[in-house]
């Protein structure tokens, strides 16, 4: 069976875009395989039943189904927007130097660096990530926006925090907020993170305290969003980082492009390449059960279903996007590129 088909065309069955997502959300929930992840603090409070599915075009129609306003934290899908955001404070080199662009091979939470540097494999790995947070200015958070993080020692922790979570907030178009009450929770056994940190402490690598980086990157994790915000957040990627509702620039076309170049070969964890090879679309996955996915210049795509394989990615998150990406032909690899708009408005139409 071909992942991309020659000609998309709409189910017969479907009368709408939203009665597609529902219908793809409904066979893909067949699939009840899986775990909670044990990360998140309080694994046994979430349903495992919820699921939803959100597209943002590049020219800002929005389609979504299933439990599209529940919250949930964004874990680790905040580390490419974290990502674009050091390169666009400290620069290309700055951030070359200090995190790599290669697939580590290993679990996101791995104690390794590379040979010879010390610098983490790449920005979507767990070591990667704190030192990508530490890279954000600090500088440039707003003293009247929103951003407050949850309680710290640290002035620098503080404002670091605070304009990472504006940043998050200006990629979805609307004012996000961490959930304070779960990232104390998570920080206070958040030892293995601690480790990676003191890590790249003794390699130089990290320029604050591990304790500082740990505790905002631990913010960073607990903003609250829905699938709707990842959606549009990817469409930002997609859209040269313009958010594609409101036109504003978020972070520059490099850093987007950069961005991407990372998703596709290290955002899905150790099942990276398969997902590439099937799916062919930039991505990344977080443990509360998100997946976000990017077509430069079309569309963002997001998922929500809290049941994890053994790399940590959502189970049914990971059908549906199989399911879009060929019903829609997104590969990036396949020879003949879909408008994605025109897709869905004959849909629409249908």
């Amino acid at each position: 069976m071909s992942d991309s088909p020659a000609e998309p065309q709409p189910p017969e069955q479907a009368s709408s875009v939203s009665d597609y997502l529902e219908q793809v959300l409904a066979t893909c929930g067949e699939d009840t395989s899986g775990h909670i992840s044990e990360q998140l603090p309080a694994p046994g409070d979430t349903d495992p039943a919820q699921h939803a599915l959100a597209l943002v075009t590049a020219d800002g129609t929005e389609y979504a189904a299933g439990d599209d306003q529940h919250y949930f934290t964004i874990q680790s899908i905040s580390k490419p927007f974290d990502y674009a955001m050091a390169l666009d404070d400290a620069g290309l080199e700055r951030v070359h130097e200090c995190v790599g662009t290669e697939p580590s091979g290993e679990a996101f939470n791995e104690l390794s660096l590379e040979g010879g540097t010390g610098r983490p494999l790449n920005a979507m790995i767990n070591a990667g990530a704190l030192v990508a947070h530490q890279l954000v200015s600090p500088d440039k958070a707003d003293p009247q926006g929103n951003g407050e993080p949850t309680t710290s020692h640290h002035p620098e922790v503080q404002a670091r925090t605070a304009r990472i979570v504006q940043g998050l907030s200006v990629f979805a178009g609307r004012d996000l907020n961490v959930d304070r009450e779960l990232a104390e929770e998570e920080y206070a056994k958040d030892y293995r993170n601690l480790a990676i940190a003191n890590m790249l402490k003794t390699h130089d690598i990290l320029e604050v305290e591990p304790e500082e980086a740990v505790r905002g990157y631990t913010d960073q994790c607990c903003v609250l969003v829905t699938v709707r915000d990842l959606a549009r957040m990817a469409a930002t990627l997609a859209n040269n980082g313009i958010h594609p509702e409101t036109g504003e620039r978020v972070v520059s076309e490099g850093a987007a492009r950069r961005t991407l170049s990372v998703m596709a070969t290290c955002g899905m964890y150790d099942g990276s390449g398969r997902w590439l090879a099937r799916i062919g679309i930039p991505a990344k996955s977080g443990v509360s059960g998100g997946i976000i996915g990017v077509l430069p210049g079309q569309v963002g795509l997001a998922s929500f279903a809290p049941r994890l394989d053994d790399e940590g990615n959502s189970v049914q998150g990971v059908e549906m996007f199989a399911q879009l990406c060929a019903d829609l032909g997104l590969h990036l690899m396949a020879s003949e590129r879909r408008d994605v708009a025109q897709w869905l408005k004959k849909l629409s139409d249908h």
